[in-house]
């Protein structure tokens, strides 16, 4: 990239700022008619390499991601133990799961993409007052690509970022457009992240409350990415392949699709499904479960078609500091499977997955003893 870089005369960094100054995101290059594709959010290789997920899709039928039915969950034991398994399986195998019957109605799934929607398309002059790039600054912050002047190329995306718990904004720090339903989703997504702790727990083998005593579900990030439509989607990609360097994420996307995951070396497409909410494992739990459970990677396809709403809510306490120190679970440990990694907290683990950025490759290699 270095000599074709001085052989054609292209400044990228200068392209880097001229775009950041905008402070109007992809969008902004999307409202002012855009047919091509900047080169800033050129991929390194090819993106579309294996982008039909098997590759040969005749021959192979795809496999899908588990669905977990959450339905008589706390009412029948014998259904508990089940869905413990369930968990278990998906968590040790795939790293994600989908929810059905998790207890947030529909309605407010579609009006939070709709409150996410409405902020990333109001007045550019509204937008820009929550523009900036520290996150731990302001309880709302707006920005296009986190690791825009770290990262290989840009991803095609706008993005807010939200820090929810455990210190609660005050509602007036969020955008009015979308205030009263991210205070309301919260709070709804907070009750469901407890109990996928202790079904995680239960599936460690551990108390119920093993994770939540430990503060895995203390602090909450909740993420609106926006993905404009791409004219050229095949040159760029909606967001890097990565894993996510919290405790868990709950994931709500919309119909338009392109979220894919790596499994078996092979990119799986993760199907909208309606009324459903996806489960990934961050790295945090694989460092604490020593490898019996899964951060998988994953990333999001650009898309001719759009926009593409996702909102991914982050169980970590990574943005503010915070003391406890994380490492194997000793419950877990024995002379015949020894700790894997070193102690970290939460916030030196994502001052190092931030300063890395998304280049494709894992922050816990590390952590690794």
């Amino acid at each position: 990239m270095g000599v074709d870089t001085m052989r054609s005369g292209y400044d990228r960094t200068s392209e880097l700022k001229a775009f950041d100054e905008t402070k109007a995101g992809v969008k902004g290059l999307v409202d002012a008619g855009v047919t091509k594709v900047p080169r800033m959010f050129y991929q390194p290789q090819d993106v579309s390499d294996n982008n039909s997920s098997s590759g040969n899709e005749d021959l192979v039928v795809q496999p899908s991601i588990p669905i977990i039915d959450l339905e008589a969950l706390d009412k029948d034991p014998i259904r508990r133990k089940e869905i413990v398994d369930e968990v278990r399986g998906a968590s040790e195998t795939w790293g994600f799961f989908q929810m059905v019957n998790h207890g947030i109605p529909v309605s407010v799934l579609e009006e939070m993409k709709d409150g996410i929607k409405r902020f990333f398309e109001q007045d550019i002059e509204v937008k820009k007052q929550y523009f900036g790039r520290d996150t731990t600054a302001k309880k709302a912050v707006y920005n296009s690509n986190f690791d825009l002047y770290s990262a290989p190329a840009a991803n095609w995306r706008d993005s807010i970022f939200y820090s929810m718990a455990p210190y609660p904004p005050n509602p007036e720090e969020l955008p009015v457009v979308c205030r009263d339903i991210v205070v309301e989703y919260s709070k709804k997504v907070t009750k469901l992240g407890y109990l996928l702790f202790e079904l995680l727990s239960e599936a460690l083998g551990l108390n119920t409350n093993h994770l939540k005593d430990m503060d895995c579900a203390a602090g909450l990030s909740v993420v609106g990415h926006y993905y404009p439509a791409c004219p050229e989607p095949e040159l760029t990609i909606g967001t890097t392949k990565h894993s996510d360097n919290d405790f868990l994420t709950v994931l709500l996307q919309d119909h338009i699709g392109g979220l894919q995951i790596l499994h078996h070396n092979h990119w799986i497409d993760v199907q909208p499904l309606p009324g459903a909410l996806i489960v990934n494992l961050g790295d945090l739990l694989q460092l604490i479960s020593n490898d019996k459970f899964v951060s998988v990677e994953h990333r999001v396809l650009a898309n001719r078609v759009g926009p593409r709403i996702s909102i991914a809510c982050l169980f970590g306490t990574h943005l503010k500091p915070f003391p406890r120190l994380y490492g194997p679970i000793k419950e877990l440990l024995s002379g015949d499977h020894p700790p894997k990694y070193r102690e970290t907290t939460a916030r030196e683990y994502a001052q190092h997955y931030y300063a890395k950025g998304l280049d494709g490759s894992s922050a816990l290699l590390h952590f690794k003893l």
